[in-house]
């Protein structure tokens, strides 16, 4: 196989040892090891794109495979099969696919010789010209930022380490993000138009079925939102089932607009983790494209990453599609 691998120091568990495994399983595979998304772009345009890999290892979190797609695509490079390490905090796609640590990942790999190893097609989400397993705002973007703010507070060593994965995440939850929904502005109100084909949604055990009023134009929901995303994989890092029917309807988004107020969405926290289906106020859409529009201005995120704020989005999905291994089939073809 002509691989190609790229680990991204700055991630949670990015390191020069990840590297060095990396040159004792593929000594011919060409490695950057990066700092920064300007180093990831030179390594793309001099090594990549003058020859193509069929196999690129992006060693990161979502935000590191989310930002390695859109470079490529920007220089115009067709994108290649793609195998996730997983090195950083919320993993979405790592563990959507069974990716395990990476010393056995490769090992794995190195088994199937000069063969691709199994893969597993998924749909991209669009927004502004940039591409993601999955986009949104709400709770999530918030919660997200509030993380990293958390995060921050603490100096580089052991303790930040410790607060650097789901434990901070529910921190900053708990401690920021909620509380400013309780004592802050009034709930945040949403329009949802459907801008592409009749829309599908799911019933209440869980079948896909036409949407009533679902055509082209039609508005699909007016009201109160406090999450409300599109999506082509199931999680949002971290476990997080907040897609569950994610990939039930072939070339269509999954998109979600949960409505409840935050007290309620606390204490059904547990359920909406799981994805637990039917669930009060939470309406799913399979749309080809949508646009929402919200009262105020909403931060919004791509992939695990914070883009800022808009008043409006509209989500359509991409031409584009991507080979993911397939590390749950891999490990039983390498049993």
């Amino acid at each position: 196989m002509n691989i190609a691998v790229m680990v991204n120091l700055r991630a949670r568990r990015g390191s020069e040892r990840i590297g060095g495994m990396v040159q004792r399983f593929f000594p011919r595979a060409r490695l950057a090891l990066t700092r920064s998304l300007e180093e990831a772009r030179t390594w793309i345009s001099e090594q990549l794109r003058p020859n193509p890999p069929t196999l690129l290892l992006a060693g990161g979190g979502d935000g590191t495979i989310t930002g390695l797609l859109n470079e490529l695509r920007l220089q115009g490079v067709a994108l290649p099969a793609i195998g996730v390490l997983p090195l950083g905090t919320g993993n979405a796609w790592a563990r959507v696919t069974g990716a395990p640590r990476p010393a056995v990942a490769l090992r794995q790999l190195a088994a199937c010789g000069e063969r691709l190893p199994p893969l597993r097609p998924f749909s991209l989400v669009r927004l502004e010209n940039r591409v993601a397993p999955f986009a949104g705002t709400g709770w999530d973007s918030e919660a997200l930022q509030d993380f990293k703010d958390h995060l921050s507070t603490f100096p580089a060593g052991p303790l930040r380490e410790a607060n650097a994965g789901l434990r901070g995440y529910m921190s900053a939850l708990f401690t920021r993000t909620i509380p400013r929904h309780l004592f802050g502005k009034g709930q945040l109100q949403v329009k949802v138009y459907n801008l592409g084909a009749p829309a599908l949604t799911v019933d209440e055990h869980g079948l896909v079925v036409p949407l009533p009023h679902g055509e082209t134009g039609a508005l699909l929901y007016e009201g109160p939102v406090g999450v409300a995303g599109a999506a082509t994989t199931t999680e949002w890092g971290f476990g997080f089932k907040a897609f569950p029917f994610a990939q039930a309807v072939p070339h269509r988004l999954s998109v979600r607009v949960y409505g409840a107020g935050v007290t309620e969405a606390t204490l059904n926290m547990r359920r909406l983790w799981r994805g637990h289906h039917p669930m009060p106020k939470m309406h799913d859409f399979f749309v080809e494209r949508l646009r929402m529009d919200f009262d105020r201005d909403v931060p919004f995120q791509m992939g695990g990453d914070i883009m800022g704020l808009r008043r409006s989005l509209e989500f359509d999905l991409a031409e584009e599609s991507v080979q993911l291994v397939d590390w749950r089939q891999l490990q039983r073809l390498v049993a």
